[in-house]
């Protein structure tokens, strides 16, 4: 089939693409880092072909930002913020693809640009960021193939997977669900072509240099998504089906019903429907994160668009529609973008948690470096901080510098594995620790509690009331402990 004889609406698109982007820009400077972004920040003094957790293109990008832009929450956002404008553009494409006019293509590239999930993952500088636009890159590329039935572009997905792959695995799902879907209710013609296998190979050549970091180092990733699902999979999956919809946003809710019909009304685009349900289902049976199907649901909005437009025949169902993007928009920057004041912030983390994880780290190195001049002066060159988590670690590697503090050590994730402390180091061990633990502490003699941290806000976060711990020293040398203490997750 060719493609539709309908131009792409660049100007409005671009220019919703844009206003999304001065939104991002304007508030990415409010709050402070996020976790996972000090961890970032850490693991880009670290470049390496992958890390205990993650492969190595968020890292990557992180350097690359802060390197032109400062190491600031706004320096490390700003390639998070293109990514997304980005993603709405693409968005606005694979509606195109499904036969939507100039404002169909507009209505599309709107609904992403306020939707929830977008404004979340735009805000950070995340491995969720990057992925998002994968996905849709390849969805795009996806929709031509079975449109077209042109088996070449399956070079193009294997190009935009395997860059996909280095930034995180996640991309396999949606690509195994429209797999099966294509074997369930075709076209399955595009599936017999010697471009395929192509496409394959040239996502595995891409990808591999991590795959091998993985292999040369235990696939400690699968071990690590094995503990989230140990720990979260049944949360996962009670929730999964309220998130899907609070996530993107409710009043989007009848854009992808409609996109849905739309796409199973027609023989090419059936697969592209039934992807979702099949991707659902993967999802709930591994346990994994709701938002890990979100990005379907906006090639549903997508699809839906051009349905919408149509439906407008009538000023009330102009309004209506104005209405519920007004609501989307305001909703949605409630409860993902830092609007209100650190002071209020409680009222938003029942949604959403991340808000909290970008407040109170300066006031965590400060108690850290409170609790430090506990320890004299002369025992202080032998003594170690030692975090229990890379948000921790990443904070004092952060900030800990300017309170004089020396390096800190972590046990988590790839931290345990970048520097660890030396057997001459035999003083005091300051332990900071989110919930006290005694058979942790066990490692240790004589631990005492001498402060906790406060954010100054009252924000109900993960570090809201993390204990620190003076220990007078190890019960063994480090070499000797250090392998046992390591953490996953």
């Amino acid at each position: 089939m060719e493609r539709p004889g309908v131009r792409f609406a660049t100007r409005p698109v671009v220019g919703v693409a844009a206003v999304l982007a001065v939104v991002l820009t304007a508030l990415s400077g409010r709050y402070g880092f996020h976790r996972d972004e000090l961890y970032f920040l850490a693991a880009a003094d670290h470049l390496a072909w992958g890390y205990i957790d993650q492969p190595p293109l968020t890292p990557l990008l992180v350097r690359v930002s802060t390197g032109i832009f400062g190491a600031t929450p706004m320096g490390i956002r700003v390639l998070s913020t293109l990514a997304s404008a980005a993603t709405v553009v693409v968005i606005a494409l694979i509606a195109r693809e499904f036969g939507a006019g100039r404002r169909a293509q507009v209505l599309a590239a709107i609904c992403a640009a306020v939707s929830g999930f977008l404004l979340g993952v735009g805000h950070l500088a995340s491995t969720a960021t990057y992925d998002l636009l994968a996905w849709m890159g390849v969805a795009l590329l996806a929709i031509k193939l079975l449109r077209t039935g042109n088996g070449r572009w399956w070079v193009a997905i294997g190009l935009v997977s395997g860059i996909a792959l280095q930034n995180k695995y996640l991309v396999v799902l949606p690509l195994a669900a429209l797999l099966i879907a294509v074997l369930v209710v075709g076209p399955r013609a595009v599936l017999r072509t010697w471009w395929l296998p192509a496409g394959v190979v040239l996502a595995a050549a891409i990808a591999t240099p991590n795959l091998l970091w993985q292999a040369a180092h235990d696939w400690p990733q699968l071990t690590v998504a094995g503990g989230i699902s140990e720990d979260d999979g049944t949360e996962n999956r009670i929730m999964f089906i309220p998130l899907q919809i609070l996530q993107l946003s409710p009043f989007l809710v009848p854009l992808w019903v409609v996109g849905f019909r739309h796409l199973w009304r027609t023989p090419w685009s059936r697969p592209v429907a039934l992807a979702y349900p099949i991707l659902c289902v993967v999802v709930l049976a591994l346990g994994g994160k709701s938002y890990y199907a979100l990005p379907l649901l906006l090639v549903l909005v997508a699809a839906g668009a051009q349905p919408v437009v149509d439906w407008l025949t009538t000023f009330r169902r102009r309004v209506l529609l104005s209405v519920g993007l007004v609501l989307t928009a305001l909703t949605s920057a409630l409860f993902t973008l830092p609007v209100l004041p650190a002071s209020a912030v409680n009222f938003v983390l029942p949604v959403n948690k991340e808000q909290g994880e970008q407040i109170g780290w300066p006031e965590l190195v400060s108690a850290v470096a409170t609790a430090w001049q506990q320890i004299p002066a002369p025992q202080q060159a032998r003594a170690v901080i030692l975090t229990t988590n890379y948000g921790q670690a990443g904070a004092l590697t952060q900030y800990g510098p300017r309170h004089g503090l020396p390096q800190p050590y972590s046990n988590h994730m790839s931290f345990h594995d970048w520097s660890h402390p030396s057997d001459m180091q035999d003083g005091p061990v300051l332990l900071v620790e989110q919930t006290r633990n005694q058979s942790y502490e066990a490692h240790f003699t004589y631990c005492r509690e001498v402060g906790k941290v406060d954010n100054g806000v009252g924000a109900d976060n993960e570090e809201q009331g993390t204990a620190i711990v003076l220990c007078n020293g190890t019960t063994a040398p480090w070499s000797t402990l250090w392998p046992g203490l390591r953490r996953f997750y």
